[in-house]
């Protein structure tokens, strides 16, 4: 009886390791890119952006999430309030279940399965239960219509990128997120998939809800959308759950199209460099683009970005697919890993 005992509390302290070992560095991440975020709003608005709170103002992103921390919960009457309390706790817990099978570096990677893509999609996908539980369970019209907007929005995109990512796969021949990187040694996607890249970067905006596609939370005409009758920590995790969302996006954007951890040169001191670094630096370096779009692209009409998704960029993505494999067959290309 006692070895049993002893047995599954192995098995428990070992799980709840593997869980703090994904989200310690993303919640570090969080606070780094969206301190990041703010600086460079700031730059381009010729603003100081936080400037005060500790030195640079690098502690003004901890004292905002302490604020959330010791503030109030405040829950609307009428709310259905096991669903209210869920629903941001989904989310977020969903944001970080992703991140269980992205590979930083070779061997790096919590859980390398066959299916990793597959992983990633019905993590992505079960992700708008929260936002719709959220804008449900508010009682309110507001957060349910910005709730509304966010499930046709994700459904729009998601078609996208899942063809962008067919194209992808048909290139490498495997689900599995290190063999994506293993089939950019030579020469990364970025290069021949070039159009792709752009869909798919573009789609990851709205996937998201980044601008100009910020429209289930439109100040201007939905308050605060679905996050409007939330306060406190509750509030706290959709926000951390949306940025973990753009840091996974930024990470499948660097491992389908620009070689994962391998560096941009194979020669000395590159190769010297440690391969997590490189893949931290390329998810960097997109971070960045995915803030400057939001410094200076003013925000979508909602038929605008409706017309996007459907008349423009599904039908480029299926093209895409028919010319990747068009070119795969009559070149006799075999996918890298058949």
């Amino acid at each position: 009886m006692i070895a049993l005992i002893s047995e599954n509390l192995f098995h428990l302290f070992f799980i709840v390791g593997l869980c703090l070992l994904i989200f310690v560095p993303l919640l570090l991440g969080v606070v780094i890119v969206l301190f990041a975020d703010r600086k460079i709003w700031a730059a381009v608005q010729k603003r100081k952006g936080p400037n005060v709170v500790g030195p640079f103002g690098l502690f003004q992103i901890p004292a905002d999430g302490l604020k959330f921390l010791f503030k109030e919960i405040i829950i609307p009457d009428g709310a259905d309030k096991t669903i209210y309390f869920v629903a941001p706790i989904l989310t977020s817990t969903l944001a970080i279940a992703a991140w269980a099978v992205i590979p930083i570096q070779e061997n790096i990677v919590l859980s390398d399965i066959n299916v990793g893509v597959l992983y990633i999609f019905a993590m992505s996908s079960l992700g708008i239960y929260g936002i719709l539980m959220a804008g449900w369970a508010s009682n309110s019209k507001y957060p349910f219509l910005g709730a509304l907007r966010s499930a046709a929005q994700m459904v729009s995109y998601e078609v996208s990128i899942g063809f962008v990512i067919v194209t992808v796969l048909m290139c490498v021949g495997s689900l599995n997120l290190s063999e994506i990187v293993y089939a950019q040694k030579n020469i990364w996607f970025f290069i021949p998939l070039f159009p792709m890249f752009v869909v798919f970067f573009i789609s990851a905006l709205a996937e998201t809800n980044r601008p100009p596609f910020d429209l289930p939370e439109a100040e201007s005409e939905l308050v605060a959308g679905y996050q409007t009758e939330y306060s406190a920590m509750p509030f706290l995790l959709f926000f951390l759950g949306e940025y973990i969302n753009i840091l996974l996006m930024c990470a499948m954007m660097t491992i389908m199209f620009f070689g994962g951890w391998y560096p941009p040169i194979d020669v000395a001191p590159f190769n010297l460099i440690p391969g997590f670094i490189w893949f931290l630096v390329k998810m960097m370096v997109i971070f960045y683009m995915i803030s400057m779009v939001k410094a200076f692209v003013p925000r979508y009409r909602y038929d605008q970005l409706m017309r996007l998704g459907w008349k423009v960029f599904l039908p480029l993505s299926l093209l895409a697919v028919v010319v990747t494999s068009s070119v795969l067959f009559f070149f006799n290309l075999a996918p890298v890993f058949s």
